[in-house]
């Protein structure tokens, strides 16, 4: 019991803190103004029920004296006097009041809902991109830092949390106010009864809250372990769906490679995590199903069984009666909410759980981003200084090197594969965070071209532009730099969408990547193996072009053709004399 309530009070800590932002953003005056109004609109539902039980014991007790005239004033007519009891509101007006509220009720929901998701959305994708915490979560290497399906726990996640939060919390609150309004009906309506020589006035609510009591505590008893279970099936779902999403995006590479067994294999094996964990869930919600229906449909004869002696006594009439069944399952019903809610508030704590273990998880890598070395900028030359990297288990790949390289002189880097190249043009890029040292980098635009560029979803003309604006780029000059990169082909295609990086064969995307630098023409170029799936003579006319188109740009590459020497006048440095 001390864990379940540990487990309970760290959710709710951790719940809170990932919703409290939002209400105390810019957006706050909006966010509480449709709180507020959709909590008081479900007060105003609570207030309606209890006049409904009024109501209902007004028409029952018609019914059983064959009054037609008041059953039929009770039905049809707006307001009805009541002999002895003074007016009551008509069935009529009653719900049409109460269906206007029921709607708008759940309208305001849905819009503080879609607000909360997008201002959360807007700030999680930007607390994800800053200080690039979506690259260094990639980096790291302790497990508890690992953070599966970030896209899932940012487009699924979110809109789980806002909208269960939203539905559980609204609806706790209606449960607290409509306990505290029907606690007094039915204790006034219960009358009495003597056990055992004791006379326990208004017996029907302490009924209510021992009936409730004992199923909150059953239903907690079993159905504590799929907490642990639905977390563990979004995390599995999600594994499912990558795997899914890796076959789609590299078609070509398992076909020519005839990995559609292994594929076929890997994903039944995945999805077959899925369905045990699945099992696992079905089992135990069956047992919880049998004790939470079960507690619900005998809640709706309860209080008749327990009432029927004070009506054979004639004590209670049938409106009295009906009325009791319907205060004491409003009452019920309020008390037991954590019966009635226990599946959603499992998800919902599952949710939190990997909401909140994202948001650490980016704070901890941005983090990351003040570490290794330190890099600035403003001088003329590239200078690396007492410059040490290391891979993120801690093992070196370059150890006090010291580097100065003028404008105007281009270098290519060799060396054996892992010796560091391309972690060193991660570090001048400043994007590595594991190491030591200084990094002056010179004034001026700089770009990097990995081995395999990334080409972002639209255009090829936007793919051309990145990351500037496509407006910035005109057809003209986007047809010309695919020219020179020997992609006539490509021209009359600048306005097609298309995922390029799989339209594209791997020496096109090189020469799209390349062509692309062209249009920026920077001040310094580091090419990490930029032209390797290039054949010989077109390897030869990329880098013609690229003394040519960019002569006052400096070139720092690292290439194993030995055209980029023989065309750029490249200095070759071994990456070891840089040490």
């Amino acid at each position: 019991m001390r864990q379940a309530m540990t487990n309970f009070f760290t959710g709710f800590a951790e719940g809170w803190s990932l919703a409290k932002p939002y209400f105390k953003s810019e957006q706050k005056r909006v966010a509480w103004g449709l709180l507020g109004i959709v909590v008081a609109l479900n007060l105003i539902q609570v207030g309606l029920n209890v006049v409904l039980t009024y109501w209902s014991a007004d028409f029952f007790n018609a019914i059983q004296v064959y009054d037609v005239k008041t059953v039929l004033t009770l039905l049809y007519l707006p307001i009805v006097q009541i002999p002895g009891k003074g007016p009551m509101a008509g069935f009529a007006e009653l719900v049409t009041v109460y269906v206007l509220i029921a709607v708008y009720a759940t309208y305001l929901t849905q819009m503080l809902q879609i607000k909360w998701r997008q201002w959360l959305t807007i700030h999680y994708v930007e607390n994800w991109l800053h200080d690039r915490a979506y690259y260094n979560i990639s980096l790291s290497q302790t497990p508890n830092a690992v953070v599966d399906n970030p896209d899932q726990r940012i487009s699924e996640d979110l809109n789980d949390f806002t909208n269960n939060t939203l539905s559980l919390g609204t609806d706790f609150i209606t449960n607290v106010v409509t306990l505290l309004s029907f606690v007094f009906v039915l204790y006034s309506i219960s009358g009495s009864i003597t056990l055992f020589g004791i006379t326990i006035p208004g017996y029907m609510l302490w009924v209510a809250v021992l009936y409730s009591l004992v199923g909150t505590g059953i239903t907690h008893l079993i159905g504590r372990r799929l907490v642990p279970l639905s977390f563990n099936q979004q995390k599995l779902e999600a594994n499912f769906r990558f795997r899914l999403v890796r076959v789609r995006e590299n078609p070509e590479g398992i076909a020519l490679s005839h990995g559609e067994s292994e594929e076929d294999t890997e994903l039944r094996s995945s999805f077959q995590f899925v369905r045990d964990n699945f099992w696992a869930i079905m089992r135990r919600t069956k047992v919880l199903n049998f004790f939470t229906i079960s507690f619900s449909q005998i809640a709706s004869i309860f209080p008749l069984v327990v009432t029927l002696p004070r009506y054979f006594s004639k004590q209670v009439g049938l409106g009295g009666l009906q009325q009791i069944q319907l205060v004491f399952g409003q009452v019920q019903g309020a008390l037991s909410w954590f019966v009635t809610s226990y599946q959603n508030l499992v998800l919902l704590r599952a949710t939190v759980s990997r909401l909140y273990g994202f948001r650490e998880a980016m704070e901890n890598a941005r983090a990351m981003a003040a570490h290794g070395p330190a890099v600035s900028n403003g001088t003329n030359e590239l200078i690396l200084r007492d410059l040490t990297l290391t891979l993120p288990d801690g093992r070196k790949l370059l150890d006090g090197a010291a580097l100065q390289l003028k404008p105007g002189e281009p270098v290519i880097f060799s060396g054996a594969s892992g010796a560091g190249k391309s972690t060193l043009f991660r570090a001048i890029a400043g994007i590595w965070p594991f190491g030591s040292g200084e990094i002056k980098r010179p004034v001026g635009s700089l770009i990097f071209l990995p081995q395999k560029p990334y080409f972002p979803l639209g255009t090829l003309k936007r793919n051309l532009a990145y990351p500037s604006a496509t407006e910035n780029l005109s057809n003209a000059d986007a047809a010309n730099a695919l020219n020179i990169m020997g992609l006539e082909h490509l021209v009359p295609l600048l306005e097609e969408s298309a995922n390029w990086g799989l339209a594209l064969s791997g020496g096109e995307q090189q020469r799209l990547a390349l062509a692309r630098a062209f249009l920026a023409k920077p001040d310094w170029l580091f090419l990490d193996e930029a032209t390797s799936a290039l054949d010989k003579p077109l390897a030869e006319r990329v880098w013609m072009a690229l003394r040519t188109m960019l002569p006052h740009t400096t070139i720092i590459a690292i290439s194993h053709h030995e055209t980029s020497s023989r065309h750029l006048n490249l200095t070759n440095r071994a990456l070891d004399q840089a040490a």
